[in-house]
């Protein structure tokens, strides 16, 4: 990047550079926060993990800024609020950051796609294979040694094809040991039904794994009596499965028309909810009506819930 295109935030293709060639160097006094962060939040297992891998490795991820244009030498905390409260806590003076040209925060990790079981398999086997010990892993993501050896294995026993299936889904480490039960073909049978069907829960694998035939275990049934899956059973759940499956499919088809339909009249209720004179008719007439209105319009995220 030549000086001009640096000086302008433009590469040398002429698109728009978002960030500072360089991380540097910032005291913690001159970096503000954007946001405050509950005294609670100490406690929580998201915050103890952020803690335990500085004080093991230090900040992998830097925090993002950028210059307070009325305050020289200030600086806004753009990303990274949670590191700041642990690096503080640990005596820290200083800390290393990148600067952006932007203060959006959308971007950054509140829209991030979490690790899958599949993902976070794959890195602790690639540090432990590099020498990295399970205590070491442990200390760092505040788990126990033992969870991280049972992620180590999490694999072990799943076909490849069933793998290849779960890689990227929000799928739990527990639906893994439930999959090792049953064999190969079954595996990725039961793994086709939960890409399906979006639903990677433990309670939805246990049902498969109810529902497999003996002769699809991975090991012999001792299930007798009234703990028996009768085929009558089997043949019920599946029916049942490929209605939920069909209803699932209709609920995907008029999923993006509603909620389209719903922010456009999210709009339109905010709008006469801004009206004195429409507040007060509703407020005296119809009350209900002005509850359920307020409801919609202070929901943040019309797609969820």
């Amino acid at each position: 990047m030549n000086i001009e295109a640096r000086s302008t935030g433009l590469s040398a293709q002429g698109v728009k550079v978002a960030f500072a060639p360089k991380c540097i160097r910032l005291s913690l006094n001159s970096i503000l926060p954007l946001k405050a962060i509950r005294a609670n939040v100490k406690a929580s297992i998201k915050y103890q993990q952020i803690l335990a891998s500085i004080e093991e490795v230090g900040l992998v991820e830097s925090l993002v800024v950028t210059a307070a244009a009325k305050s020289p030498g200030q600086y806004f905390l753009v990303d990274g609020h949670l590191r700041m409260v642990a690096i503080r806590d640990l005596g820290w003076s200083e800390v290393q950051c990148l600067v952006t040209r932007d203060d959006d925060t959308y971007t950054y990790n509140k829209r991030v796609s979490r690790l899958s079981a599949v993902q976070d398999h794959k890195m602790i086997v690639r540090a432990m294979e590099r020498g990295v010990s399970a205590e070491r892993l442990a200390k760092s993501l505040a788990i126990s040694p033992e969870t991280i050896r049972h992620k180590f294995r999490l694999l072990n026993g799943i076909c490849e094809d069933a793998v290849g299936l779960l890689a990227d889904a929000p799928c739990p480490g527990k639906v893994f040991d439930i999959l090792r039960q049953m064999k190969s073909l079954r595996q990725i049978e039961a793994a086709e039904l939960m890409v399906g069907n979006k639903n990677y829960s433990v309670q939805f694998a246990n049902a498969m794994l109810a529902a497999t035939p003996p002769p699809m275990l991975a090991f012999e049934s001792k299930a007798t009596g009234s703990n028996a899956i009768t085929v009558g059973s089997i043949a019920r759940m599946e029916r049942e499965l490929a209605a939920l499956q069909m209803q699932t499919s209709a609920v995907e088809d008029s999923y993006g028309p509603d909620v389209l339909h719903l922010t456009v009249i999210k709009g339109h209720l905010k709008k006469w909810l801004e009206n004195a004179a429409v507040l007060r008719w509703l407020a005296k007439h119809r009350p209900e009506y002005l509850k359920e209105f307020q409801r919609i319009t202070e929901t943040e995220d019309v797609s969820v819930g």
